[in-house]
């Protein structure tokens, strides 16, 4: 093995990055917290197309998704920038993680290599997937729908949903390890939670795709 580190890339403790580490988190917090409302309100669409539509107007109304939208892509971005500060871009650097990986059989180390190549899908697919949304409002079912019943629109969010729920899942856990609030007698059964949270919201994500392709859309 090369004499290359894993921590060749990452800059020196220092106060500043300190409380850069505090502002990830606060962002992935906002982040995780805010994409687990979304998919509760999209997953109204399996009870009835009219509920989902009524909560989007009722938001409508008082102009929260205008009001929302630009603190969610701020904090997009800002937690992209942040993470971005740890993350191994080079190749060598890509390589040297794997196989200190795969050497240690270390589960969080692995499980950090998903979050970061999750993170790369998430990056080009959630802005692609945010612009769509906020340039066509307002939202509703069956405009939801017919954009769903695309082949291409299919395939991007077959690709989004899981990617984006693992890596929430995966950040959800490591938020957990790293500030204190699970210990490592609780890890396992953090893990099971983290995997339960995992499932949940990926079943209401593909169970609401689901129910997007059912929809009728014509004349709607």
């Amino acid at each position: 093995m090369s004499d290359i580190h894993l921590t060749h890339h990452i800059p020196r403790l220092s106060r500043a990055a300190g409380i850069l580490d505090v502002l990830q988190m606060a962002s992935g917090v906002f982040l995780i917290l805010f994409l687990w409302g979304h998919m509760l309100l999209v997953g109204t669409v399996i009870v009835s197309p009219v509920i989902m539509t009524t909560i989007a107007e009722s938001l409508e109304h008082f102009y929260l998704p205008q009001i929302g939208a630009p603190f969610v892509v701020a904090g997009f971005l800002f937690h992209a920038l942040l993470a971005a500060r740890k993350m191994p871009f080079r190749t060598h650097e890509q390589r040297v993680f794997r196989d200190h990986s795969w050497m240690m059989r270390h589960v969080d180390t692995t499980m950090w290599l998903v979050q970061v190549a999750t993170a790369m899908v998430i990056l080009a697919l959630a802005c692609i997937h945010m612009w769509t949304v906020l340039t066509d409002f307002p939202i509703t079912a069956v405009k939801s729908a017919a954009r769903v019943q695309d082949p291409f629109w299919l395939a991007f969010y077959i690709a989004l949903l899981p990617c984006a729920e693992l890596h929430l899942g995966i950040g959800f856990y490591r938020i957990g390890v790293k500030w204190g609030v699970v210990g490592r007698r609780g890890r396992h059964w953090f893990k099971v939670l983290e995997f339960l949270m995992l499932l949940f919201f990926v079943t209401i994500g593909a169970t609401a795709l689901y129910s997007f392709l059912m929809l009728p859309v014509v004349g709607g």
